[in-house]
């Protein structure tokens, strides 16, 4: 491993990433089987990998080797259709597609309450005796057409189109049971006795053997219809509310801007902002999209962005980030990203991207809901066979057939993963904490050590210069007050050199440097001196030419490497500094000593307890950083770690997760600098703190956005309880297939409760996953 960690996540891991990743929203689908089909008609495209989340109605493609992305898109779109459904680029615009969603709900709606209303007299009629009345079937049929052939077409019209392409789903089911049952009761009424005047009929929970021409089952395909009616209306609305995170997350951004154009203030919408554009923000507005503050100092609320309570002061130099709140000053900002690459919208693109993923337990359930239908179809003929065989009527075995139909229906097995998923992942968004897929919950669930980097993660990466020694100043002159002088000026020369040359580093020990260089001189971002031959050494120091001087800052070890000696009085102060627990960063100018600046920093107020909460779940942390032994070892002692890995360069902290792996633990380590990038790549489940550098987050599998260190806790928290929401609503609905059917074949299930079960199957997974909502992080 070279201490080269400047790469992408897959390059990492020795992957590649494809060439194209495209979405597609997918249309028609109805149950899990539907997703299953279009998704193994996407993979047997050459170069192609697809996922279709039936939950999101959305498809997923990766493509290698691709040379028109147009014509692409084009083959996916006709493959889909090809199998029956539609595809296209999903519309971005929310209030478009939330439109488009309310439009299909109000038509479910719409034929839900036409069902229910026309089938209540129905269903009384027959499970009522004393209610019957000459005709009564007649009048029962008339209201039973329109409820099975208008208010279930959606049912029949995908079970044809499915059959069309020589395919059956859930539809295939409900419309054969309904349509079964209507046509019966048609020839009982029209050959039968069962239209005759003063027929009445008994209703029983089971099938009875009686005259199959006397009975009608109209009850059942109006009621069946009805209670599937509902069901898909609350499953949609429950999947829009699943959702409903991803959607806040993408409306908060601000829709208009003050840009500054030619000295002139002009308004335009935030979708025509440049990079590079200056504009403004005043107190009480959204910041428009990510960028540097170069005028004004403020208070910015990032609650929405992250969950922090507490406003974030700002000053010139400082960044931003879309969708915060300006709570003060009047602000003039550069944009840095605009559009898909700004923070807020990396944040959605991870949620979503997390959402149409399928873990293990999931892909299990689609190989199950594929051959799912055709076995339901041969267990119900056999059915009706095997209650004929043995000497019952026509009639008893219709019944049970007509209920295996219904019950079979695998939409539980469909929802179990997808809504779980959508949930878990837009709270955690809500949370400020970005889960990348749902391989990260399964890794989640075997986590037994964290590693944690020290600076930015368990203190607050904050550094402050607190003192400068230098080593000229008392060799000037020695009367009076002129030393205090000359060593003031000897002291600003050593920190304008220095802080010159951290200047170029974003290490947190180099910004505090160059922060207090720019404050003590009185200089704006990048008005120190011109900095030649930059090198930096990776996790020792940095070296360059400063005023055509030499310089060199870092380590003791670093300037012993550049053949630097050091008084013997310069290392007793050092060890006596990394003992306070303070950090000693030694400068040399021409290759000779030039002085000792001593830095700082504090441990952020919550990391004991988050510790402690990491103890509670199991854990065992690891306190892992570059800084030296002393000052490792107080900070440990402060939040209550007792393994200290100090003094690790960027491959020793891979060796170090390697070690830990090969003693059999399974690992997460949790950074963000660069220098953590290749150890979250190598780590079972990377976390990568928000306010890190990209290629940290690139590298990690969870990304905090705050950097508050309970938020890890309560990461792992939702991954497990999210993944432990996926197996016990697919137990659960394994469970209901398997002992559902049995019952509905043995007679021992009327079709119109099995209806009534289906649904109640399929919204109690949804409800359990809903119950996500109700997380609660310990971070405040």
């Amino acid at each position: 491993m070279t201490s080269e960690t400047e790469v992408p996540h897959g390059d990492a891991s020795g992957q590649s990433e494809p060439a194209e990743r495209i979405e597609l929203a997918i249309g028609g689908m109805t149950c899990a089987s539907c997703a299953n089909r279009v998704e193994k008609r996407l993979n047997r495209m050459e170069g192609v990998t697809a996922s279709v989340n039936y939950a999101t109605e959305k498809a997923w493609v990766s493509a290698d080797d691709v040379t028109d992305r147009q014509e692409l898109v084009k083959s996916l779109i006709a493959a889909v259709e090809k199998t029956g459904y539609t595809a296209e680029i999903p519309v971005r615009q929310d209030a478009e597609e939330e439109g488009r969603v309310d439009r299909e709900l109000r038509g479910i709606r719409l034929r839900l309450l036409v069902a229910a209303v026309l089938s209540a007299p129905v269903v009384v009629w027959a499970m009522v005796p004393a209610t019957q009345f000459d005709g009564w079937g007649w009048a029962s049929l008339a209201l039973s057409l329109p409820v099975v052939l208008w208010a279930g077409w959606p049912f029949h019209r995908a079970a044809a189109l499915n059959a069309r392409h020589g395919m059956a789903t859930m539809d295939t089911l409900i419309s054969l049971g309904t349509l079964a049952a209507l046509i019966w009761s048609l020839y009982a009424l029209v050959f039968g006795t069962a239209g005759d005047p003063g027929m009445r009929h008994e209703f029983s929970l089971f099938p009875e053997h009686v005259d199959g021409a006397a009975n009608i089952y109209l009850e059942v395909a109006t009621a069946v219809t009805a209670f599937l009616l509902l069901g898909r209306y609350l499953e949609k609305r429950s999947k829009r509310q699943a959702g409903a995170a991803l959607r806040s997350l993408l409306r908060m951004g601000a829709k208009e801007v003050s840009v500054l154009r030619e000295d002139q203030e002009i308004r335009i919408p935030v979708e025509q902002l440049d990079v590079g554009d200056e504009f403004i923000v005043r107190p009480g507005e959204k910041v428009a999209t990510d960028g540097e503050i170069l005028h004004g100092v403020s208070a910015i609320d990032m609650s929405m962005l992250t969950g922090e309570s507490l406003p974030v002061e700002v000053a010139p130099g400082g960044s931003v980030a879309g969708a915060t709140v300006n709570t003060s000053g009047r602000l003039v900002v550069r944009a840095t990203r605009v559009g898909a690459d700004t923070q807020l919208a990396q944040m959605a693109r991870l949620v979503e991207e997390a959402q149409s993923g399928k873990a293990e337990v999931q892909r299990l359930a689609d190989r199950i809901s594929g051959v799912f239908v055709p076995v339901v179809l041969g267990v119900a003929v056999l059915t009706l066979v095997a209650w004929m065989l043995l000497g019952n009527p026509v009639e008893a075995g219709f019944t049970a057939a007509v209920a295996v139909l219904i019950i079979a229906c695998p939409c539980a097995l469909g929802l179990a993963t997808p809504t779980a998923l959508l949930v878990g992942t837009g709270r955690g968004a809500q949370l400020g904490i970005l889960i990348k897929g749902p391989e990260v919950l399964e890794s989640s669930r075997t986590i037994d050590a964290v590693v944690l980097d020290k600076t930015g993660t368990v203190t607050t990466g904050s550094m402050r210069l607190t003192a400068v020694h230098s080593a000229q100043g008392a060799e000037v002159t020695s009367d009076g007050d002129r030393t205090k002088v000359d060593h003031a000026e000897a002291d600003g020369q050593l920190l304008r050199l220095a802080g010159a040359l951290e200047a170029f580093s974003e290490h947190p020990i180099a910004r505090a440097v160059a922060a207090a260089a720019r404050e003590t001189h009185g200089v704006r971002s990048g008005s120190l001196p011109e900095v030649e031959d930059f090198r930096s050494h990776q996790g020792r120091g940095v070296s360059g030419r400063v005023d055509g001087r030499k310089v060199a800052v870092g380590r003791r070890s670093f300037l012993t490497e550049c053949s630097v000696e050091l008084p013997s009085e310069v290392l007793d102060m050092s060890a006596a500094v990394e003992r306070d627990g303070r950090t000693p960063v030694m400068v040399a100018v021409d290759g000779s000593f030039a002085g000792v600046l001593i830095v700082a920093d504090a441990v952020k107020e919550t990391s004991p307890e988050a510790v402690a909460q990491l103890r509670e779940l199991g854990l065992m942390p690891v306190l892992l950083t570059g800084d030296n032994a002393g000052t490792a070892q107080r900070v440990a002692e402060e939040v209550g770690i007792a393994e200290v890995i100090a003094e690790a360069l960027p491959e020793d902290k891979v060796e170090a997760v390697k070690r830990l792996q090969r003693q059999g633990r399974t690992v997460a380590m949790v950074g963000d600098g660069v220098n953590d990038a290749a150890a979250l790549a190598q780590s079972d489940l990377g976390i990568a703190m928000g306010a890190g550098t990209d290629v940290a987050i690139d590298a990690a599998d969870i990304t905090i956005i705050r950097g508050d260190l309970r938020s890890v806790a309560d990461a792992v928290r939702l991954s497990r309880k999210t993944f432990t929401t996926i197996r016990s609503n697919l137990f659960w609905a394994f469970l209901y297939n398997t002992a559902a059917i049995p019952l509905a074949a043995l007679g021992l299930l009327n079709p119109m409760l099995a209806g009534a079960a289906m649904v109640l199957s399929s919204l109690s997974v949804v409800g359990n996953s809903l119950r996500l909502r109700g997380f609660r992080g310990l971070a405040r």
